[in-house]
């Protein structure tokens, strides 16, 4: 009886974690194409996703799942050469007009000069938290992985596994913290020559075109939310599949999270007090 009772709680066990993993790799199952005319594809037997930019149009692509917290892996490749001017955006949103959103954007720039990694969450609506960072490395020249943790206590970006950047929820405080809104995977290449680089000031060199970035390597763990109801369940967070429900930056990763922004931080809304001559946002005051 006692291995027949270990059977089924291993059996449940995978259950679960099948459910969990929402999605891992096919990225033909897992997006839809959502505008650009011809200029987004998915290719290799849904291995490989690719947009592109021209001066008539960018391009763009949607999760089919919406997701309430979770732990979302990609591997982007950006535009290389000169790309001042584009944006490759990378996020989870909510939709209505008190929308949550959780953004990585990649600002382009002349060839030579280093990308901009433009980070900012929404929560009810109200954005106005950028940090943004320069990389340790050329993301043209290689695909790297860029993953967001979102969970009830926080949001955790990382880079190939380094944490650049944790927003932590300070409800407590009177900041709202998204946790009740399911969120889509968006992901689009545009033109923003009106500010993406220096300010604007910078064009996009449209003999360059088309520009195109890459993405491959999806993975999912996460509760999918559907017909109102999430794959978690009620007892999502004490089982051993859903670790990143309650996961923390450890005291390595809180090093690593410190050396980060102390070398490729350029921009920290948090230090920004002419922006806010009435006060800092009051969960900057978080330690």
């Amino acid at each position: 009886m006692a291995s027949a009772a270990s059977a089924m709680i291993l059996l449940a066990s995978i259950l679960l974690k099948c459910l969990m993993v929402a999605s891992a790799g096919n990225l033909q199952q897992e997006f839809d194409i959502t505008w650009g005319d011809g200029r987004a594809q998915i290719v290799n037997n849904g291995d490989l996703l690719t947009l592109s930019l021209d001066k008539a149009s960018g391009s763009g692509f949607q999760s089919k799942n919406e997701y309430l917290f979770g732990k979302i892996d990609m591997q982007l490749k950006l535009v290389p050469g000169n790309s001042a001017g584009t944006v490759t955006a990378y996020y989870l949103s909510s939709k209505g007009s008190t929308w949550d959103e959780i953004d990585f954007e990649f600002l382009g720039n002349l060839s030579g000069d280093p990308y901009i990694l433009h980070t900012n969450v929404f929560s009810q609506g109200k954005g106005n938290r950028e940090q943004q960072f320069y990389l340790w490395f050329d993301p043209t020249a290689d695909f790297h992985t860029y993953s967001i943790l979102w969970n009830p206590q926080r949001i955790i970006f990382s880079v190939d596994g380094t944490p650049i950047r944790e927003f932590k929820n300070a409800e407590s405080s009177g900041v709202p913290f998204p946790k009740s809104q399911p969120m889509r995977i968006y992901s689009s290449l545009w033109n923003a020559d009106d500010w993406a680089t220096r300010g604007g000031l910078v064009k996009t060199d449209w003999s360059q075109a088309p520009f195109t970035a890459s993405y491959r390597n999806f993975n999912a763990d996460a509760c999918v939310w559907s017909s109102g109801s999430s794959s978690c369940g009620s007892s999502a967070a004490t089982s051993d599949g859903n670790s990143w429900l309650t996961q923390e930056l450890d005291t390595t990763s809180q090093e690593r999270l410190k050396w980060v922004q102390q070398n490729y931080m350029i921009y920290n809304y948090c230090s920004d007090s002419k922006r806010f001559p009435q006060g800092l946002p009051p969960e900057c005051n978080l330690s």
